[in-house]
């Protein structure tokens, strides 16, 4: 049940996880059933007492980056997501401007179309 996005970007937490997605997450990962991750942490739990457990826990759920909504389909958009996850300003201003040069081609080609001698060449090379 590993993910594509998951072979391609390392590990992410589970969107759908009961407490930050992090076992879930490492289960996925490695392949392994849920349930077993989780007791591991209940047994780690036990063992090590509340904080040192909950420390771990928590400082794992901060560094891992949560899984993507849509799966990840090629290295593009994983480069995307990463940039996205890292610094989601700069991702945010990137799609700016890519729609930005698409609308001004669009511009250009409804001006090129909508002109005067566009009428004239279709009329003359028709």
């Amino acid at each position: 049940m590993t993910r594509y996005y998951n072979k391609l970007g390392g590990i992410y937490r589970a969107r759908d996880g009961v407490f930050f997605g992090v076992c879930k997450g490492v289960a996925e990962y490695f392949d392994f059933s849920v349930f077993w991750v989780r007791m591991a942490m209940v047994i780690v739990f036990i063992c090590s007492g509340f904080w040192p457990a909950t420390g771990i826990y928590l400082v794992a759920a901060f560094f891992m980056r949560p899984e993507p909504i849509k799966p990840i389909a090629n290295d593009d958009e994983q480069e995307f997501y990463d940039s996205y996850v890292h610094s989601p300003r700069s991702a945010a201003q990137r799609l700016k401007k890519k729609f930005q040069d698409l609308d001004r081609r669009i511009r250009r080609m409804e001006d090129k179309v909508t002109g005067r001698e566009y009428e004239w060449e279709k009329r003359f090379n028709s």
